[in-house]
């Protein structure tokens, strides 16, 4: 044989022999050899067929019918290529989960999620980070494969690797019925099954939040609520309101800060609605049970539509509130104490609520001097004020006005004897005189009911007292009414020979919209005197019962001497980089406060949970305009 007998392959299906003129395939008649089997006895059809059946046959892979054993569970499982780790330096840790295929479009950073271990204790943790890693080692960063991607219609998964990382916040076991958690004390197994926390009870015990207390909203990551196979499906944040477990969060304090627009004011009221319900109350040293009085300071003559049902609120809405044990409706004992100044008029058409006028009499100068330092006073001038009025008292009794205490500053007489004895400078007295000359007429005694005779009005067990200032013309009327009454309620409550027992007597809870502009940090004597009043309330509110409920928008200009005793903080949207920072909120959850929609807030109150996401109602459950 030689080369010669091989045919040359054309490419157009002609095969040619130099030697030989044989026939091309194509030109071989199928009838004629369709013919000739025939003629032979055979069939064309079936015998070339059947021959190529039996080849097909034998050249196919065997096919076998399988069903695969059991189902997937869960959204991965514990990865310990890149290292299984834990340790009680956060920086130590390594925790990975490869998540599978069919669950990456539903994983987001902050989710909660469990992992078990062999004895049934279960690890709690979060996904803090998400990266996509390949899954075999190539040069994707090429002109090539960048246009061959621009070209694709899909992204094939499965040809990469998708892991995130875990930050682990607790171990959470049962013990009888009951659920507990601790520390982490233990590493998962490798290849741990992970999925997504979606137990009412493990997520509440892995976060440390309560069962019972006062609502303020659902459990949420990114804003989407978090949601569980119970029903209802969201997951209820409440805040601790019984001595059970210390004192309860109330009178620890509370500030809610939210920039304009954010949902402040509608969060506020929906706290505020379940400390007046009638079923909460709390134990008094004389072993009565007390409900919670509120007084609210109003800037905006919005408070006082709590008095009022929230027409929007529909039956269906109503009835999840009910199940979830969220008081709602109109506070029916909710009064108006509006402050009575001269040349302004409350038109309070807003609200339905009883309206009661009251005046700031002079006579609660003499305990709160800097109701009448017009401006900043120096350490020279405060003591000569203490002085004047402390003789002007003596001289004309509880009963004395403001206008004879101008009349008394005016006699010459008093200024030379209090210079010749050297009590006071007469460039002091001068000072003195002009800074109470500074102060708004109009403010004290009125014609109207003076406020230290309402305190039966003023404070209401389970009732709800505002105090509007949105009718009083300049900002100095508003800080006198609203440091006099506030200076009062905190005076009564801490003293120990109280002008008042109702509020003595009384779990007490001071509401302040606008805190900036009453608590603020300054350089003059007479801010520092107010600042240093509330710092005492916050202090030693707790023992007596007393709690201040903070509102703002600029949380960097409250004092840090009240600040710091704030336990319970309520973040809605804020866009000031200042204020952000001053919450001192952990990171992950400030860098989420610019982008929050309204109604989304992060909580962060250490003694009743982990730092949380929450999505609050979204209706008010009293009426809001």
């Amino acid at each position: 044989m030689t080369l010669e007998d091989f045919t040359e392959y054309t490419g157009d299906g002609d095969a040619a022999d130099e030697g030989d003129d044989a026939a091309a395939p194509d030109e071989v008649d199928p009838a004629e050899h369709a013919g000739e089997s025939a003629a032979d006895g055979g069939s064309a059809a079936e015998v070339p067929a059947e021959t190529a059946e039996r080849d097909a046959e034998d050249d196919a892979f065997a096919d076998y019918e399988a069903t695969p054993a059991g189902t997937d569970s869960g959204l991965g499982v514990v990865s310990v290529s890149q290292g299984l780790r834990v340790a009680e330096e956060e920086d130590e840790t390594s925790l990975k989960a490869f998540v599978t295929t069919g669950n990456r479009e539903s994983v987001r950073l902050g989710k909660y999620l469990l992992i078990p271990y062999p004895d049934g204790e279960r690890l709690f943790c979060r996904i803090t980070g998400l990266e996509y890693a390949q899954e075999f080692q190539s040069d994707d960063a090429t002109e090539i494969h960048a246009r061959r991607q621009m070209r694709r219609d899909e992204f094939a998964e499965r040809d990469y690797k998708f892991v995130a990382d875990l930050e682990p916040m607790s171990v959470v076991y049962g013990e009888g019925d009951e659920m507990k958690r601790r520390m982490t004390d233990r590493v998962p197994k490798p290849g741990a099954v992970v999925e997504e926390a979606a137990d009412d009870a493990e997520i509440k015990t892995g976060l440390k939040i309560p069962d019972d207390g006062v609502f303020l909203g659902h459990l949420s990551v990114g804003g989407e609520k978090v949601r569980t196979a119970a029903e209802p499906p969201t997951v209820d944040y409440r805040v601790k309101d019984d001595y059970a477990d210390g004192d309860p969060l109330a009178f620890r304090h509370t500030l809610v800060a939210g920039g304009t627009g954010s949902g402040k004011t509608h969060a506020s009221k929906n706290v505020l609605r379940q400390y007046l319900d009638s079923d909460r109350t709390y134990p008094m040293g004389d072993g009565r049970e007390s409900r919670m009085a509120v007084v609210q300071f109003d800037p905006q003559d919005e408070y006082a539509q709590m008095h009022d049902d929230n027409d929007d609120l529909d039956d269906a809405f109503a009835r999840r509130l009910e199940r979830e044990g969220i008081a709602h409706g109109g506070h029916d004992d909710t009064v108006a104490l509006v402050p009575r100044v001269a040349n302004a008029t409350y038109p309070g058409e807003g609200h339905r609520a009883e309206r009661v006028e009251f005046t700031i009499p002079f006579s609660l100068a003499r305990e709160m001097p800097w109701l009448v330092a017009g401006s900043g006073l120096n350490d020279n001038q405060y003591p000569a004020l203490l002085t004047l009025i402390n003789r002007f008292f003596d001289d004309y009794g509880d009963s004395g006005t403001y206008s004879q205490f101008l009349s008394f500053l005016d006699d010459p007489a008093l200024k030379e004897e209090l210079h010749e004895s050297g009590r006071i400078h007469e460039a002091t007295f001068d000072a003195v005189k002009r800074r109470v000359r500074g102060v708004p007429s109009g403010v004290f005694d009125q014609d109207a009911k003076p406020i230290t005779e309402l305190d039966h009005t003023l404070v209401r067990p389970g009732g709800l007292s505002v105090i509007p200032t949105y009718h009083l013309p300049t900002s100095r009327q508003k800080e006198i009414v609203v440091l006099a009454v506030a200076g009062l309620l905190v005076d009564d409550k801490l003293s120990n020979d109280p002008e008042s027992d109702r509020i003595k007597e009384t779990p007490l809870l001071v509401g302040m919209d606008e805190a900036h502009n009453f608590l603020a940090d300054a350089d003059n004597v007479q801010a520092q005197k107010v600042v240093q009043k509330f710092t005492e309330a916050a202090k030693q509110g707790r023992k007596e019962r007393l709690g201040l409920f903070l509102i703002t928008q600029d949380p960097q200009d409250v004092a840090e001497s009240v600040f710091k005793q704030v336990n319970t903080k309520i973040v809605l949207n804020l866009g000031d980089e200042d204020a952000i920072s001053s919450v001192n909120i952990p990171a992950n959850l400030a860098g989420k406060v610019p982008y929050m929609e309204k109604g989304q807030m992060v909580v962060y109150s250490p003694d009743n949970s982990e730092p949380v996401e929450l999505i609050g109602l979204s209706e008010c459950v009293t009426r809001h305009d």
